[in-house]
């Protein structure tokens, strides 16, 4: 994905670069002021120091035309590709040098995070196309969808992360869709109650979807007509004989897996037939990965 599209496809990045340089004091760099001459021109690149997705290139393209617009960014490879690491250069800078310095920190702390997402999501991607659970027979046809467990401020970003690995989005907030869980249908009163407010409170073209527990809640939500049933915590057996009642009781039910999924059980829970993984730990666990900017010798 190109820089220029940035604005299509990450609304707000400008707002949260400009955000992040205020933080970093990007405006009054002091050391890079006293130490570095105001006319002084170099380039450098950004280095891949281990295997990873690459993720971030259009967001560090943003930080260095803020900091400066005379330093040019020229993304050496794809956004969303694999690099093998070992010093491989993911991108080049040439233009100021005050600039380039004073946006450094800034830019890697952005790529190093998304490109660790990208990363640990691809890995989990990889679990469910390559059927490695005992019991798949082939790859699953399941979506592995994100969850709004993102860090303030950033969520446009790390589900845009998300997208670049290979996963796909769930809501984005509030907002997007009717998510019943258990807090609400303790403070509507039951399960029935809430679903008939949500569909009296919402437009005829919104899904309904009720977090369930147990299979026995899966069915009371079927009858009073919800849409989709997120799963919650149910073990692999359980799962499976979900799938089979409920797909015998409405065949377009949507069907969503979530609760500790983790790397070495996404497989499983994606062979059992529902039609969603969502998983929180595609941004809450992912770690960032190892990016630097290294000047080229005067």
């Amino acid at each position: 994905m190109a820089p220029s599209s940035v604005s299509d496809a990450l609304p707000g990045l400008r707002e949260v670069v400009a955000r992040a340089l205020d933080e970093d004091g990007a405006q009054d760099d002091v050391t890079t002021r006293t130490v570095v001459p105001g006319d002084a021109w170099g380039t450098g690149q950004i280095l891949a120091r281990e295997p990873l997705v690459v993720c971030g290139l259009p967001v560090m393209a943003e930080v260095f035309r803020q900091v400066d617009e005379a330093i040019v960014f020229e993304p050496l490879c794809e956004e969303g590709a694999a690099c093998r690491g070992e010093n491989q250069p993911v991108a080049r800078l040439e233009g100021p040098l005050r600039g380039i310095l004073a946006g450094e920190r800034v830019a890697l702390n952005f790529a190093q995070r998304l490109s660790g997402i990208a990363s640990w999501t691809q890995r989990f991607v990889n679990q469910m196309t390559q059927g490695s659970a005992p019991d798949l027979q082939g790859p699953s046809a399941a979506r592995l969808v994100d969850t709004r467990k993102t860090t303030p401020g950033l969520r446009a970003l790390e589900k845009y992360a998300v997208r670049m690995g290979g996963g796909a989005n769930h809501r984005f907030g509030l907002s997007d869709g009717v998510l019943i869980k258990d807090n609400h249908i303790l403070a509507a009163g039951g399960v029935a109650e809430a679903v008939r407010r949500a569909k009296a409170g919402s437009h005829h073209l919104m899904r309904i979807e009720v977090e369930v527990e147990s299979l026995e809640d899966a069915l009371a939500a079927v009858a009073v007509g919800v849409d989709a049933l997120l799963l919650d915590n149910f073990s692999v057996p359980q799962l499976r004989e979900a799938v089979g009642v409920l797909r015998a009781t409405k065949q377009d039910l949507v069907l969503e897996a979530s609760g500790g999924v983790s790397l070495a059980t996404v497989a499983q829970v994606a062979g059992t037939g529902v039609d969603l993984v969502s998983c929180g730990a595609l941004t809450h666990q992912a770690r960032s990965v190892d990016l630097s900017l290294e000047l080229d010798p005067k």
